[in-house]
């Protein structure tokens, strides 16, 4: 027996990115199921390709609101698919992916600091022709002492298909606790590969002569420039839900994604 769907939400809000295609499809969507107040909205759908679809989670964090993405961009993997015909009831019978960011604390040579959330990664690249020296610390024990690299990043399940998996990282299923640090381009040592680490480790860069090869820090879309020092922690206190279609869960196209050709 299939268990019971949730209620159809009656509060939806719509939101959409700047694309025009995206733009009318939420004015469509407004007028046919009504738009509830962003604030006050059961559930958010975004209606755009996969970067807005994490500027729409990270506008909701901390609110505990649902996200159910529609695609009207060019990449749609954090999406489903554009339909507008019964959407309350198809938001109900959606599958909940809950998602966990990472906490991104950077200072930079100047001794500024900053701080952010990303849902996806923390990446670290070179800002100039000069590679990267990087040494690598997890959980208070240095793990690398030197990796000459154009960079290298720390990867959520959730976004280890994207940046990560470009990088050649590995593809994480989301209930499997781990993040992925993934050299980009290592130079020095040449084979070394990255790690999986436990969803509790601790990461820390050191930026190596930083004057003379300036590295950028960025978590998700929030980039610090000339870092000297940044760590990487997982937010387990803090959880975002995303909603897809019955029958295709994220989790099943986190798996069809690793035997795709």
């Amino acid at each position: 027996m299939n268990a019971p769907t949730a209620a159809p939400p009656s509060r939806l809000a719509f939101v959409a990115s700047d694309r025009p295609e995206a733009q009318a499809a939420r004015a469509r969507l407004a007028e046919r199921y009504g738009s509830a107040a962003f604030e006050e909205a059961e559930v958010i759908v975004a209606l755009g390709g996969d970067g807005f679809m994490l500027e729409t989670l990270h506008a909701v964090l901390g609110r505990g609101a649902p996200v159910f993405g529609m695609n009207r961009g060019s990449v749609g993997f954090l999406m489903n698919d554009y339909n507008e015909d019964d959407l309350p009831a198809r938001i109900a019978a959606a599958d909940p992916t809950r998602i966990h960011p990472l906490q991104m604390d950077a200072v930079t040579q100047a001794n500024e600091h900053h701080s952010a959330l990303a849902i996806n990664e923390v990446s670290l690249l070179r800002q100039t022709r000069q590679s990267a020296k990087l040494r690598i610390t997890v959980d208070d024990r240095v793990r690398m002492e030197e990796l000459s690299c154009d960079g290298c990043l720390v990867a959520t399940p959730a976004g280890s298909t994207a940046y990560n998996l470009s990088a050649h990282g590995p593809i994480i299923p989301l209930d499997a606790k781990i993040l992925a640090l993934t050299p980009i381009s290592a130079f020095r040592p040449r084979r070394w590969r990255g790690a999986l680490l436990s969803h509790t480790a601790r990461v820390r860069f050191e930026v190596m002569e930083g004057d003379k090869r300036p590295v950028s820090a960025t978590a998700d879309s929030y980039e610090v420039r000339h870092v000297a020092r940044v760590e990487v922690h997982e937010r387990r206190d803090l959880a975002l839900t995303m909603l897809f279609d019955a029958g295709r869960s994220f989790e099943e196209r986190v798996l069809a994604e690793q035997f795709a050709a």
